[in-house]
């Protein structure tokens, strides 16, 4: 897991995504990734050509049948996405310490500002396996898109359609 989520973060630094630690006394106690709506083909190309020297090591830390799940997913998740133009919740996480204290709601809350001063970008796309997140996500704005599987596991597409009228 600690090779994947390092090897996330190298990805959204490589092709220019933004990722958001919160810290406190300079411990990260929750973060963010997102894909922004657009970027710069000649920036992405060059992060991708270095990308593969990130994944190289990763692919011989995960078993092919890890690789293949999560290959799956993502063709899954990316199908649900809306055709326009907006920002993608990759991940969001807490430490289970400091859940319930407003670390969640601070970085969805940065995300947000984010998006709404982006004027290329019409809203936030996301996806999430745990239902209960559902409740937490449409506190914020967002509509259950799509709810689908994968292999058994249940995969509840979101969107936040950005308020245009401002």
């Amino acid at each position: 897991m600690t090779a994947f989520v390092s090897f996330m973060f190298d990805k959204s630094f490589l092709l220019h995504e933004e990722a958001l630690g919160f810290f406190e006394n300079e411990i990260l106690l929750g973060a963010y990734v997102v894909e922004k709506p657009r970027a710069d083909m000649l920036r992405s190309i060059r992060g991708g050509l270095l990308l593969i020297g990130r994944v190289l090591p990763l692919m011989f830390r995960l078993s092919w049948q890890t690789l293949r799940l999560l290959n799956g997913y993502m063709r899954v998740t990316k199908s649900a996405v809306p055709p326009r133009m907006h920002h993608y919740l990759i991940m969001i996480g807490v430490e289970p310490e400091s859940q319930g204290k407003g670390v969640g709601k601070a970085l969805l809350n940065h995300l947000l500002t984010t998006v709404s001063a982006d004027r290329y970008s019409l809203g936030i796309a996301l996806d999430t396996e745990n239902e209960e997140n559902i409740k937490i996500y449409r506190r914020f704005g967002f509509a259950l898109s799509r709810e689908t599987k994968f292999n058994d596991l249940p995969v509840y597409c979101m969107f936040y359609k950005k308020d245009t009228d401002l």
